[in-house]
């Protein structure tokens, strides 16, 4: 603990008092008129009586020991939205004690947050249990440590103030803002599964997975004959396959430095990250296999495909804390990356912030990637851009800023029309949209059977 002791007002309200009267003194004395020796006792008194309840005061409250205090904050938290901290403090004393209470909530450069309600004054009643609570909104990402809370105990004669730091350890997790999808986009996405229907049923003898031997029956092919069987048994026998009942799907998430834009109060690294934790989801729910990889961040992660409700807890926790950086993204090596790791047939979801740039080595990456694997190139359009082409032109300014944002997305969009040409769909969507997107093409290519 660390303790500071400062005057208060009171305390120097009567200071500049004894200095007015001793202003008045010397001036008096300066004149040779007046009660000179009377106010000048009586400045000494005064000056006396205010310095050794001073000293008293101070010493009382040197030596009041701090309460006890515990902060309560919930172990999980959304991005972006108010959460309830609830703060508790005791003390022992006989008498009691007036204090206001701050807590300096989250340390860390990378960790940001609102904090409302705070700082609270109250008064700290005898053996007896005092509790406030404040807001806390956090505006990023990653793991929050709470290390210390500020609180200023006034004297009994309130000449001073004792500003003292408690340390009270906590921590919490800051998660993707999954809770407010929940409350929206995922009771639609429900309503919408319920309505459509979409499920995957296998049908028999179609698919690629082998399921048994059989003899041959009228109306199959001769591709699926097994001739070794065939000849150990000296009658026709067929291979029989069934569909795959559930497909795996991968995120290859950039995490480099186009992914830093803002549009709101999300970057657009938060809402690819959002979006395809609401994708994430709604695989899960049709069950179906889900990954994620990243590239193009301080430290790349991997998680491989699984299926389950418990696989989402562990996407969300591989990737709660996870930050865009200052890299280049590299479409090559992100794309060596996925076909060295998924082996098996997956739907490649890759998303990005494509520029004109990017053309030979992004084209060659994601050729490469759809021989093995279904390929969606998700890419994040700036709001500002449409923004821009939407409105009025009536300076030069405005003329030169109009012309380069439609040079700009004439480049990009041919960017995205040679993509389409060699077969890879693309989504050019604004940051708000890409969860819903994402949703209404994968539920599309599921209920036509094509993922």
């Amino acid at each position: 603990m660390t303790q500071l002791l400062k005057p208060s007002t009171r305390l120097l309200w009567w200071l500049a008092a004894l200095a007015g009267v001793a202003l008045l003194v010397g001036v008096l004395q300066a004149l040779e008129r007046g009660p000179v020796d009377k106010l000048d006792d009586l400045f000494w008194a005064l000056l006396c009586a205010i310095g050794a309840l001073s000293l008293l005061d101070a010493f009382w409250l040197w030596r009041l020991p701090s309460p006890r205090v515990q902060r309560h904050v919930p172990g999980s938290l959304a991005l972006g939205r108010w959460s309830e901290v609830r703060i508790e403090l005791e003390h022992h004393v006989r008498r009691s004690v007036s204090l206001t209470l701050f807590d300096h909530g989250p340390q860390g450069a990378g960790n940001r947050c609102e904090i409302e309600h705070l700082p609270q004054p109250m008064t700290l009643r005898p053996h007896r249990k005092a509790r406030l609570t404040y807001r806390l909104r956090p505006t990023s990402r990653g793991h929050f440590i709470f290390e210390r809370i500020e609180i200023q105990i006034r004297s009994p004669l309130r000449l001073w103030l004792s500003r003292r730091y408690l340390q009270v350890p906590d921590s919490a997790r800051v998660y993707p803002d999954f809770a407010r999808l929940h409350n929206g986009q995922l009771l639609v996405v429900d309503s919408w599964l319920r309505q459509i229907g979409v499920r995957q049923h296998p049908r028999r003898g179609l698919g690629l997975e082998f399921n048994q031997l059989r003899e041959f029956r009228e109306g199959d092919s001769l591709r699926q004959i097994d001739w070794k069987a065939t000849a150990r048994q000296r009658t026709p026998i067929a291979r029989e396959y069934q569909d795959e009942q559930d497909q795996q799907i991968v995120f290859v998430l950039d995490c480099g430095r186009r992914m830093r834009s803002q549009d709101g109060e999300l970057t657009h690294f938060d809402h690819a990250l959002n979006a395809c934790l609401l994708l994430g989801y709604v695989a899960l729910r049709q069950g179906d296999a889900v990954g994620i990889s990243t590239f193009a961040a301080e430290q790349d992660r991997h998680l491989a495909p699984v299926k389950g409700a418990g696989q989402l807890n562990v996407l969300l926790n591989r990737v709660y804390d996870l930050n865009s950086s200052q890299r280049p993204a590299d479409y090559s090596a992100a794309i060596r990356q996925v076909l060295n790791r998924q082996k098996r047939r997956a739907l490649v979801v890759l998303v990005t912030n494509l520029r004109d740039e990017d053309d030979e080595d992004l084209l060659g990456a994601v050729k490469q990637l759809s021989r093995r694997h279904r390929v969606l190139v998700a890419s994040l359009r700036e709001d500002v851009l449409d923004k821009m082409r939407q409105g009025p032109v009536q300076t030069w300014q405005q003329a030169l800023d109009y012309c380069g944002t439609v040079a700009f997305l004439n480049a990009r969009a041919s960017l995205h029309e040679r993509l389409i040409a060699h077969g890879i769909p693309v989504l050019d969507v604004r940051p708000a949209d890409l969860g819903p997107q994402l949703v209404s093409r994968y539920l599309s290519w599921k209920k036509a059977g094509t993922l």
